[in-house]
């Protein structure tokens, strides 16, 4: 990070951050039709990857990435990952509604989807997900066994997300941009773990 310059009122790391909230908004905006959500948001953590190498973060940038990457594959991830959150709510309604071993259930498929949501998640973050969905689902899945740590920290940024959304409502739409860029720092610290080893 370059120091501030003379005149400057905010530094870079400022910079940075209002960079984050505008690809949050823009990401906000392309995940309303829903089945473009895995799209949109692994878009958001390709853009804020760039940031690294001196590119743009803006959200010009990532609507002409977004523009260039859109396909069938894109959209049958978001299909699936739409699938399953209506499986799982549907799943923990009928635990709600009283049924036979309902508690144990509840827990069993609260777990299964926050690990399905931690790979789904993780996936968004790799760069595989730009071009291949699979390649990225498989790479997240063994990330998500060998690194823990990082797992946690998706559950807990994705945590902190729905908090401050449930909190104040129009921070739901800035919440996408710190949760793609904290899931581009987990990947990023995977990948230099990886690389000291």
């Amino acid at each position: 990070m370059r120091t501030r310059e003379a005149g400057e009122v905010f530094g870079p790391r400022m910079a940075l951050f209002a960079d984050v909230l505008s690809v949050g908004l823009a990401t906000a905006a392309a995940c309303l039709p829903l089945v473009t959500a895995p799209a949109a948001l692994s878009t958001a953590c390709a853009v804020l990857r760039g940031a690294g190498q001196d590119q743009p973060v803006t959200a010009g940038r990532y609507f002409a990435l977004l523009r260039r990457r859109l396909r069938a594959g894109d959209l049958l991830a978001g299909g699936v990952a739409l699938a399953g959150l209506l499986l799982l709510a549907a799943d923990l309604a009928l635990a709600g509604e009283g049924l036979p071993g309902a508690p144990m259930f509840a827990v069993a498929a609260a777990v299964i989807g926050a690990c399905a949501a931690v790979v789904g998640l993780r996936a968004c973050g790799r760069p595989e997900s730009l071009t291949d969905w699979r390649a990225a689902l498989r790479a997240a899945a063994r990330d998500a066994v060998a690194d823990v740590g990082g797992s946690g920290l998706v559950l807990l940024a994705v945590a902190t997300a729905a908090l401050c959304a449930w909190m104040l409502l129009p921070l739901a739409f800035l919440a996408p941009g710190p949760l793609a860029l904290a899931l581009t720092a987990v990947d990023v610290r995977r990948s230099a773990a990886v690389l000291v080893q």
